[in-house]
């Protein structure tokens, strides 16, 4: 533990960068989650927003910089330990488990999780249900019948089953239609109004990320190029930051 770490901050990135070969994606980035926060990560593609979540989850490995949970270098730990101190990633494309129910998705999920918080009664199936209440008529269905916004809601809740510090959520809309959009979002709400849920979600719908979010991030070629509070935020200087706009001098 790092005595001089903030315990208000759950997950910080310190100069974090990572590449793809000789392609550098994420370059010397450092940001920081507060508890029940609430961060949109917005950019256009190829900008780093994958692979900065990925990263951060310890599936993509770092090239330099430091990952900090709850005051403690994770960078050194695998996805799967990270996952046990309590950082959770929904990654692109949900990745659920077709041919086994929701049920058994979520099972597994459990299976793989870390030890229980002090405090913290733990997620459990029926806790999840309470939470996505969605979810109640699907838990017996294979996951490959599901529509796109289910499977969204179903790796959300399998994520949660991990007993999750920090929720992850990659490309929330990407694929889904507006009423599956409107539904996954009205899930996150109830995460967050009832659970108290720490998100960093990767959005390309910036009007859908600037009225979510507390805070709206913009990633530009690998750098972060804009951080402020969602409120009050003006469209236009999200738009410019989002494609380098230059203003002339």
């Amino acid at each position: 533990m790092n005595p001089n770490e903030p315990k208000s901050v759950l997950l910080e990135a310190r100069n974090l960068s990572a590449s793809h070969g000789q392609l550098v994606a994420v370059r010397e980035v450092s940001l920081q989650l507060k508890p029940g926060e609430t961060v949109a990560l917005v950019g256009s593609n190829g900008a780093g927003k994958t692979t900065l979540l990925r990263t951060l989850a310890g599936v993509h490995a770092a090239q330099g910089g430091s990952v900090w949970l709850q005051g403690v270098d994770v960078t050194p730990q695998p996805a799967h330990r990270r996952v046990q101190q309590g950082l959770a990633l929904v990654p692109e494309g949900r990745r659920l488990f077709a041919d086994m129910t929701v049920r058994e998705n979520l099972l597994i999920a459990q299976e793989h999780r870390g030890r229980q918080r002090d405090g913290d009664a733990g997620w459990s199936i029926e806790r999840v249900v309470q939470a996505l209440p969605a979810l109640a008529p699907l838990m017996n269905r294979p996951a490959g019948a599901l529509s796109g916004g289910q499977r969204q809601a179903a790796a959300i809740a399998r994520a949660l089953m991990t007993n999750p510090t920090v929720l992850l959520i990659d490309e929330v809309s990407l694929g889904l239609s507006p009423r599956a959009v409107d539904d996954v979002y009205r899930h996150l709400e109830e995460l967050r109004r009832e659970a108290g849920t720490t998100l960093l979600l990767v959005e390309q719908d910036l009007g859908r990320a600037m009225a979510f979010a507390d805070r709206v991030l913009c990633l530009r070629e690998g750098r972060i190029v804009l951080a402020a509070a969602a409120a009050g935020l003006d469209r236009n200087l999200v738009t410019e930051a989002y494609f380098g706009v230059e203003h002339a001098t």
